[in-house]
């Protein structure tokens, strides 16, 4: 089934308390943690001791947490972040040997994901198909929350979905929202992730059952 995952990177983190609990209750199951070290990325986000909060508030009511690793050596932040993760995803442009990256990722009990840029040409997964459980294709260049969407995702979204066999799922993260959720999932997506769509919202709660209702719909 697809899934609507909420980016805590927009998230108030005073609030985590309150509005994790509140959106797993409206259905929420895997919640994207987005890692950001400054260099692969322009911006700082999301250290371990946050993370392992996160995970403390989303496993004990039966929850994911999709880690998302934009940093510039994933090898090293893998061991870190893996006891407090159920999925973890690493930029193939971070490191010239992702097919070892991918195996510690399963070694440590995390499925396994890549994330690809905006500029990044769609073959590079190929090679790395049998060791995937997951492609992140980003809608955005990655390192700040409220871009928009790129447009072309939605064919390279297609071309990814094309390309995989189908054991592997589809994520797409960065600038999904009201206007392009839908879209998003007629063209292959599995995983919704959403950020400030969500959390910039009054209501984040009904913001998220709005974009569920929308993905259900395509």
């Amino acid at each position: 089934m697809p899934a609507v995952c909420p980016s805590l990177m927009s998230a108030d983190p005073l609030r985590f308390g309150e509005q994790v609990p509140a959106l797993l209750d409206a259905g929420a199951c895997v919640f994207h943690v987005d890692v950001m070290d400054g260099r692969f990325v322009p911006n700082l986000m999301m250290g371990t001791e946050i993370t392992r909060g996160i995970a403390g508030l989303v496993r004990e009511r039966g929850g994911r947490v999709d880690v998302h690793l934009m940093v510039e050596r994933p090898g090293d932040a893998i061991g870190w972040f893996a006891p407090h993760a159920d999925m973890i995803s690493v930029h193939v442009e971070a490191d010239p040997h992702p097919h070892q990256l991918l195996g510690q990722i399963r070694a440590a009990g995390c499925l396994a994901g890549i994330a690809i840029n905006p500029g990044t040409p769609l073959e590079v997964v190929m090679p790395l198909a049998e060791r995937l459980d997951y492609v992140n294709c980003m809608g955005v260049n990655p390192g700040f929350s409220g871009q928009s969407f790129i447009p072309g995702t939605l064919a390279r979204l297609r071309a990814l979905r094309d390309m995989l066999p189908t054991t592997v799922a589809l994520q797409v993260d960065g600038g999904i929202g009201p206007a392009n959720a839908a879209d998003a999932r007629a063209c292959g997506a599995d995983l919704l992730v959403s950020a400030s769509a969500i959390f910039g919202a009054p209501d984040p709660v009904a913001a998220y059952a709005d974009l569920v209702e929308r993905v259900a719909a395509a």
